[in-house]
């Protein structure tokens, strides 16, 4: 028999390793012969060589799938066709933004009650001055000496420009149209 790497008994790893290294036309002249007569003698090697060809052959037949060529310009016009609707009308209700306006309004009028409720009414002055006096005399730094009451002011100020602002926009868009 012969003397080189190729054994009846190898182990089964291996004797994959050199018949793919066949199928794959790998091996050299010297080489390629040995695994021929492994193949030819021994019924292991040839039952795993008949196997690893039909994987072989198997993987030859499929072959990768391409679009076509117009196929990004068949989805973008498919996609051009359907009418999408602005996402904002899907997600944001009306009334949630109609809620939160009214809490807030409600917010700074009770600050509003607050501070007129505030206003010491007993204080000296004319006998029949009238509302708007009494509000020029009151003392507001009991009021507006808080640190957070200054920054809850100023942010509902700004949600009040901000939804302001939406609603001019909103005008205005409609009125583009």
């Amino acid at each position: 028999m012969q003397t080189n790497n190729f054994d009846k008994n190898m182990p089964e790893e291996e004797m994959e390793i050199q018949l793919w290294a066949y199928i794959d036309e790998q091996q050299t002249g010297p080489q390629r012969s040995a695994t021929e007569l492994l193949i030819a003698e021994n019924n292991l090697w040839k039952e795993k060589y008949s196997q690893l060809l039909q994987v072989h052959q198997s993987l030859n037949l499929v072959e990768m799938e391409e679009p076509s060529l117009r196929f990004t310009r068949n989805v973008m016009e498919e996609i051009a066709r359907l009418q999408i609707t602005p996402a904002t009308k899907q997600y944001i209700n009306s009334k949630v933004i109609w809620g939160i306006a009214a809490f807030f309004i409600t917010v700074i009028t009770g600050f509003l009650i607050y501070a007129i409720a505030q206003i010491d009414w007993s204080a000296p002055g004319q006998v029949n001055s009238g509302v708007l006096d009494k509000i020029s005399t009151a003392d507001y730094s009991k009021i507006f000496s808080n640190t957070f009451v200054n920054a809850f002011m100023v942010v509902n100020v700004l949600l009040g420009l901000t939804l302001f602002d939406r609603y001019l926009n909103n005008k205005k868009k409609a009125f583009m149209e």
